[in-house]
């Protein structure tokens, strides 16, 4: 089978699929994957198309029939709500586990490349492009959230944009102040949610209300897609095997850092000018 979650290559896919198939894979994005156990009658109701679409398209990606594509969606679940102490003890940490005699450089220096390039690989051009063009539009509010592990990734690609742009925040976290936020949001709002397994309840909630509202949503999650997948415009799915029980973050930071490079030169002077203007007031003001 090939790398990525079902979920990953039908949104890479979808281009090349027959009319009848984009609708089967429509159908299981927006309701991923929890649509992929019904029966295939009901998948095929679901789409508008007959059972055997539904059939062609499982083998598509390389299933055998029904029966083997849902064992294959089991198995991503599993995978999906692995925590660090099942990590520890299980006996494959996808590829993270040391060989013989290979010293704990050579292992970190293996697993973390070989995700940076996977990661780097797997991500769609127009995913990219998107994300940049949502990000650096001056009419559009940003408001960016994480989690327990991801809320500095937040922060982190929070500033930069602060330093590029304005109308820039992060959600904040308690709970009179949330509300009060979400209370505004509509059709100018861009949502960047940070969201890895185990992923939390709250996030897919935002995604669906500002998508309820006509707003869009940037989303970084791992291969198995977090449930706020389902109401995102742009999801960067991250590789996250690292040598220890913990998922790596490191891709995901090197994305960050490819969206930062893309939103300096969109914005170009206006980016230059708002660097030195900030400059010029934190001297001005003792902050620097």
């Amino acid at each position: 089978m090939a790398q990525g979650t079902l979920a990953d290559r039908i949104r890479q896919q979808l281009g090349d699929l027959s009319p009848a198939e984009r609708r089967v894979g429509r159908v299981l994005l927006a309701d991923y994957p929890a649509a992929g156990f019904e029966t295939v009658a009901a998948l095929a109701e679901r789409a508008n198309v007959s059972a055997p679409t539904v059939l062609r398209f499982v083998g598509r990606f390389g299933y055998r029939g029904f029966p083997d594509f849902q064992a294959g969606l089991r198995a991503e679940l599993e995978a999906r709500s692995a925590s660090p102490l099942s990590l520890y003890e299980s006996t494959d940490r996808a590829g993270g586990r040391a060989t013989a005699d290979e010293s704990l450089l050579s292992q970190g220096r293996r697993v973390f490349t070989t995700a940076l390039t996977q990661t780097f690989d797997e991500l769609p051009p127009h995913d990219l492009d998107r994300a940049v063009e949502l990000l650096g539009d001056p009419k559009r509010r940003v408001t960016l959230t994480g989690g327990r592990f991801t809320h500095h990734l937040a922060q982190y690609l929070a500033l930069h944009l602060m330093q590029l742009r304005d109308g820039v925040t992060v959600l904040p976290e308690r709970p009179v102040e949330r509300t009060a936020a979400l209370t505004g949001w509509g059709r100018r709002d861009v949502l960047v949610v940070f969201d890895y397994r185990r992923y939390e309840p709250d996030k897919k909630g935002l995604a669906e209300l500002l998508h309820e509202r006509g707003g869009r949503t940037v989303l970084f999650t791992d291969t198995w897609l977090s449930p706020a997948s389902a109401h995102a415009e742009v999801v960067f799915a991250t590789q996250v095997a690292a040598p220890s029980p913990y998922d790596s973050l490191v891709p995901t930071m090197a994305v960050i850092e490819t969206v930062v490079a893309g939103l300096v030169e969109a914005l170009g002077e206006a980016a230059h000018a708002r660097l030195r203007e900030g400059e010029r007031l934190a001297r001005a003001t003792g902050l620097v």
